[in-house]
């Protein structure tokens, strides 16, 4: 839902509706309630229970679901001359969204990864980047699901090529601060803009078994990207994208720019 925040916020700055907006998400969702739903949908990790900073493992042969997190995030957004006017610390420019909705079950996301790819086909069009080898970094949805992460895959391979897409650095960030539900597009969409400021891309961490074994007869594919693994890299990063795709096939995707200059 942070995701759609933004990507509102920047339809009325576009729209002449606003010259600075402040959009962001909140979540704290670590109660009795949440955590027992979750679990009657069978959608967190249990198996590591002994050792909770390894649960959140995203695109491990090994996943086997979520952890919650808790937080909350905001941006100011506003126009690039209102930004100039005031002298303000620019650290990117949200150069686009899409929102697309699978309508495919009332929690599993589509198998194809359809939804995923118009959300992020649209997101690269609204932002004028045609060039998608301008793409360096992916902040993945990535939740340490089976289904997410094989169909997250699949959408970026269609998306970009098989050959392309192994080209970007990709990492799911939830590995570190667990899946904070309406916050998480917020956090991840300032940790894009952080991303693209220093140069630095932060990794997937607990990835330590790639996820190749795979039911092709069922449409699956190998899960065989460059999923930053464990460590951190310095890159200059042109461009980047923030995909979440929620329970229900709701699908927000954020695309960034380095601002030059």
């Amino acid at each position: 839902s942070s995701t759609d925040a933004l990507g509102f916020a920047l339809d009325m700055i576009r729209a002449g509706r606003a010259d600075v907006v402040i959009a962001g998400g909140t979540e704290a969702a670590v109660m009795e309630f949440t955590v027992g739903g979750f679990m009657k949908m069978k959608a967190l990790s249990t198996h590591f229970n002994d050792t909770p900073e390894k649960a959140s493992r995203p695109f491990n042969a090994d996943r086997d679901g979520f952890v919650i997190g808790e937080g909350a995030a905001a941006l100011i957004l506003e126009s690039e001359e209102h930004a100039r006017a005031r002298g303000a610390h620019v650290y990117c420019e949200l150069a686009g969204y899409g929102s697309t909705c699978d309508a495919h079950h009332i929690t599993a996301p589509d198998p194809s990864g359809v939804g995923a790819v118009k959300a992020i086909e649209a997101a690269l069009k609204d932002a004028g980047i045609a060039d998608k080898g301008e793409i360096d970094y992916i902040n993945a949805h990535g939740t340490s699901t089976h289904l997410n992460d094989q169909m997250e895959t699949k959408a970026f391979k269609v998306v970009f090529g098989d050959e392309q897409a192994k080209k970007i650095n990709i990492s799911s960030t939830k590995s570190m601060h667990g899946h904070l539900l309406g916050a998480t597009g917020a956090l991840e969409a300032a940790i894009c803009a952080l991303t693209i400021e220093e140069g630095f891309i932060p990794p997937t961490i607990n990835y330590e078994k790639p996820d190749l074994d795979v039911d092709v007869a069922k449409g699956e594919v190998p899960l065989d990207l460059n999923y930053t693994p464990n460590v951190g890299v310095k890159r200059e990063v042109r461009a980047a994208i923030s995909t979440s795709l929620g329970f229900g096939g709701h699908n927000g995707v954020l695309a960034f720019r380095k601002v030059q200059g």
